[in-house]
């Protein structure tokens, strides 16, 4: 089984906290589980115990605040809930390499004098940007906005106006020969803002000259509005017959999306799939073939 919607509520939970004391059992309540089944469930989907989880958000911010702001190391640590200045510092020693003084100067040399916080319209590495317009998104990674590490991709509508169709995207392809036959699941965390028409991550399985084969983009449960980062994933089986698996993240319409810590996995029968079935979509057979309706 998938518990997407419990962890999801746990994460925001978590979220919404970090700057306070969080107990296990106050982000289990969230989830709708006990604290024993909850940390079992939660390091299967996210890869990391409920405390790891939190340590990894916290270190986050206090990386983006020591970037963009100018509070002291002891206030960053106070806000974020840490122990005292002296445990923050180790543990963020221990992520990031650097004690937070330090990588405070030699991060904000390198991005200020080198780069601009948000590295607009640029390429990321091993990922494609594209879409159905060019002229009315922009796209690259952020300094600014992270789940975890020093940065994301993101994509930000410019224009006032937009068609339904319109979309952009940043993806990534790859063989499918190691995964043939398998259960495959896609996830990443996303953060959206203001979002109008819809976002979502995505997966397309391919066969022979691009037919596609099996597909999920969220649409069925899309991201809408301003939330915070939570955890999506795209659950597909793998045909023998694929060649090619697509994977990423698309915006239509209005909004601004961020996407990190991305993962894929092979994941067994238990997890349910979640692609685009056509037959609930659409009736059964035509209707009203004499228009007498």
């Amino acid at each position: 089984m998938e518990y997407r919607e419990e962890i999801k509520a746990a994460i925001d939970y978590i979220e919404q906290h970090l700057d306070q004391e969080i107990r296990v059992d106050d982000a289990a309540a969230a989830a709708g589980f006990s604290k024993y089944h909850f940390q079992r469930i939660f390091k299967n989907e996210t890869g990391l115990s409920v405390y790891g989880y939190i340590q990894k958000r916290r270190l986050a911010q206090a990386s983006a605040l020591l970037l963009n702001t100018s509070m002291q190391v002891l206030d960053i640590a106070v806000c974020l809930y840490f122990e005292s200045q002296e445990a923050f510092t180790r543990a963020f020693k221990k992520c990031y390499g650097l004690p937070p003084g330090q990588y405070r100067k030699a991060l904000r040399n390198v991005i200020h004098g080198g780069m601009n916080m948000e590295n607009k319209n640029t390429k990321i590495k091993h990922w494609i940007i594209t879409g159905t317009v060019q002229d009315k998104y922009e796209t690259g990674t952020d300094y600014q906005v992270f789940h975890v590490g020093t940065r994301s991709a993101f994509i930000r509508s410019t224009a006032d106006e937009y068609e339904a169709d319109e979309y952009y995207t940043v993806m990534q392809q790859f063989a499918a020969e190691r995964f043939l036959g398998k259960r495959v699941r896609f996830a990443a965390f996303v953060k959206a803002q203001d979002v109008e028409g819809w976002a979502g991550l995505w997966m397309r399985l391919d066969g022979k000259f691009n037919v596609t084969l099996k597909l999920d983009n969220m649409q069925n449960r899309p991201i809408r509005g301003t939330s915070e980062w939570n955890l999506y994933s795209c659950v597909l089986d793998v045909p023998p017959e694929t060649e090619v698996i697509n994977i990423g993240i698309l915006l239509s319409g209005k909004g601004c999306v961020w996407m990190d810590n991305t993962s894929f996995q092979e994941v067994d029968r238990s997890v349910p799939v979640t692609e685009f079935e056509i037959r609930k979509e659409y009736p059964d057979g035509p209707e009203n073939m004499m228009f007498e309706e």
